[in-house]
């Protein structure tokens, strides 16, 4: 009687779970991998320099050499110096960032609104030329004008003061006409997406344009007047060239130009207190961004869509 033996057959099922799922995590990386790694790279870079300031507004020291190491000291001596210094008044230059933004901001958003419904609903002889002339003048940058505003409004100063050099309300007129052009434009592009049976539907009703524009369209363009009203008070905020010209009187002055003066010296030892100052500075702009969120995506998607 003879006896057979055979050899287990080694079953190879098992390793392919873990095959496919080595595959699978290989091909993950390739295709998606990499895009997480490059989206937190980016939001090390963004956040490296904002968490660098709020350090050096937590530390006492007051110099950039002293503030090496991120929260090494935490403190809030350079937030109570900020309105300790009767010479510098940071809470005026507060506020008339808040004002000068606020009112350029709201004037933009209407003047531009109207603009950009003329030119969207209305045909006229110069329309076309009219569009192609401000898109050519965002290619010249305001700064390059500056010394023609200060002229200007030198000679306003000496027959009209209130609207001349060192106003307020003169800065105001010329932020107000650098931020016509690009905002008339970047509206015009959401107008277009606005269905024109909507107004014919209005003037069948009897209807003018008036009531047309303030009680049809500036409801359906909601989202686009947040963005331009945001980027408006954003560009307003941190202007430091043309309000520097503008306004000479340190009562008068913006908190970019204000907040300057801690670190116009060579080796200053005010730098804690001037990044205590950037913190106050961004909270309004933080806080209006927040505020407006929900309109920033769809206002600027949009108005690419049909021009």
């Amino acid at each position: 009687m003879t006896v057979t033996t055979s050899t287990p057959k080694i079953s190879h099922r098992k390793t392919q779970p873990a095959r496919r799922h080595d595959r699978g995590t290989v091909s993950w990386a390739k295709e998606k991998g990499w895009r997480h790694l490059v989206g937190i790279v980016t939001i090390i870079f963004a956040l490296f320099p904002l968490l660098y300031v709020l350090s050096a507004a937590l530390d006492s020291s007051g110099t950039l050499a002293g503030s090496n190491r991120l929260f090494g000291q935490i403190g809030f001596e350079n937030f109570a110096q900020l309105f300790a210094d009767p010479a510098r008044p940071f809470g005026r230059w507060f506020l008339n960032t808040l004002f000068i933004g606020a009112v350029t901001s709201l004037a933009s958003v209407l003047l531009g609104a109207l603009a950009a419904y003329a030119f969207s609903r209305m045909r006229f002889k110069g329309r076309r030329l009219g569009l192609l002339s401000l898109m050519l003048l965002q290619l010249f940058p305001q700064l390059l004008a500056i010394v023609a505003i200060f002229l200007l409004l030198s000679g306003i100063s000496d027959v009209v003061p209130w609207l001349g050099l060192g106003s307020q309300l003169g800065l105001i007129m010329v932020y107000l006409g650098g931020a016509l052009g690009v905002n008339t434009y970047l509206m015009y592009g959401f107008f277009n997406t606005v269905p024109t049976s909507l107004d014919e539907a209005a003037r069948l009703d009897g209807a003018s344009h008036v009531q047309i524009f303030f009680g049809i369209i500036l409801r359906l363009v909601t989202p686009i007047l947040a963005v331009v009203g945001l980027l408006s008070f954003i560009g307003i905020s941190s202007d430091f060239i043309i309000a520097s010209v503008v306004l000479q009187d340190p009562d008068s002055q913006t908190l970019a130009v204000g907040l300057y003066s801690y670190v116009a010296q060579q080796r200053s030892e005010n730098w804690g207190v001037f990044a205590a100052g950037s913190v106050l500075a961004a909270l309004p702009v933080m806080a209006l961004f927040l505020f407006l969120q929900k309109y920033i995506t769809s206002g600027l998607i949009q108005g690419s869509v049909k021009g």
